[in-house]
């Protein structure tokens, strides 16, 4: 689920901002639409807490909330103890996987820019172990990159990918070996597929919200 290092965790808090079109509106989507459903001293599991970016904004949006973080990297999980020390009261942070997260039941989760680092054949058991630790009818959000997987769409959308993110000053090979990594070291999944495993998965009530570009966003309830 994690690739991130030391020196990738330093430098991670500049990327979303830059690479995800319309970041900062995509988690405030998110707190407002698990508030829809929540009370004032909901408990929320964020999976794909590195960086703790996730977790500070929907801390500073809703101040009685409590959050459990869980992320594979060590380094992230530092940096994101780092981005919400001003609540750090209110967030436990744990090391690992899903398999590592409290059992709940949790008023809510949210997965942000973690799916597509998990492989395809561990995809549905993920938001199978997720599902399991929500209440009966809690929101999830979750938001990643997917497009549609044939080609020539398939290759147009990594390349479009690629350029909207890219950092200025890049030369056409460091732009080639970011596209060759997108290809191969990401999992992503059509828009279709994504919605056919939130259903498989136990996931009711499925909806899109979220849409720019190479990224798509979706809520559901459990």
């Amino acid at each position: 689920m994690s690739h991130f290092n030391e020196a990738a965790a330093a430098s991670y808090l500049d990327g979303p901002p830059r690479q995800v079109p319309g970041y900062a509106g995509l988690l405030r989507m998110t707190a407002l639409l698990l508030a829809e459903r929540l009370s004032s001293d909901a408990r929320v599991l964020v999976l794909g807490a590195g960086g703790g970016m996730e977790l500070k904004a929907m801390a500073d949006a809703q101040p009685h909330w409590s959050f459990a973080g869980v992320d594979p990297s060590a380094p992230m999980l530092r940096l994101a103890g780092q981005t919400v020390a001003p609540h750090a009261a209110r967030v436990q942070l744990h090391e690992g996987y899903i398999d590592a997260a409290p059992e709940g039941p949790f008023d809510a989760a949210t997965c942000i820019l973690t799916m597509h680092f998990v492989p395809r054949e561990q995809r549905l058991e993920t938001l199978r172990q997720l599902r399991r630790r929500l209440k009966p009818g809690a929101p999830f959000v979750m938001a990643h990159i997917s497009f549609p997987q044939t080609e020539p769409d398939r290759s147009l959308w990594i390349a479009r990918h690629v350029a909207f993110g890219a950092a200025a000053g890049l030369t056409a090979e460091q732009m080639e070996s970011a596209r060759q990594a997108i290809g191969t070291r990401l999992t992503i999944l059509s828009p279709d597929e994504e919605e056919a495993l939130l259903a498989e998965a136990g996931f009711a009530g499925i909806s899109q919200f979220y849409a720019a570009f190479s990224f798509r966003g979706w809520v559901a309830y459990g």
